[in-house]
């Protein structure tokens, strides 16, 4: 699996003009899901972006977790994240994992970072052509692999 995670002041996404999901001063997370990715990249993944300190603490450091300071998050499905541009100028998409991997692994992420989080999370609508707005605080952007553990 492959999240890109933002620290965002706020964020939404929205289907055609309707807002599926929305969250304040939390993480919009971009979820990649491989053909590959178990259970186990999702519990590694929740466990790495929970505790990781990208906020600021009274000083201007960042030392607060999304759990000190009471964020919120958004997920969106991404399966570009899985893009291949070795060849040519059109990617590949081969990696990514077809629906019916891939949503039953999406569906269970949101729900560990539920549980892990404690309150509800915020989504986008799998498989849809979404518009995703945000406002990104820093700006913080951190890619995380769970494939190479980084």
């Amino acid at each position: 699996m492959r999240v890109v995670l933002q620290r965002v002041s706020e964020a939404s996404v929205s289907v055609g003009d309707r807002i599926v999901g929305e969250i304040g001063p939390g993480f919009l997370i971009l979820l990649g899901i491989e053909h590959e990715d178990i259970t186990e990249d999702i519990e590694w993944l929740i466990h790495k972006i929970l505790p990781m300190r990208v906020f600021e603490d009274d000083e201007g450091k960042m030392n607060r977790s999304l759990i000190d300071v009471g964020g919120s998050v958004l997920v969106v499905s991404q399966f570009t994240l899985h893009a291949r541009t070795r060849k040519g100028t059109r990617p590949s998409f081969d990696r990514a994992a077809r629906p019916e991997v891939a949503i039953p692994l999406y569906q269970h992420f949101i729900e560990a970072m539920t549980n892990a989080l404690g309150k509800s999370v915020a989504t986008g609508e799998f498989g849809a052509t979404m518009q995703v707005a945000l406002k990104n605080e820093g700006p913080v952007t951190i890619l995380l692999d769970s494939r190479q553990k980084e």
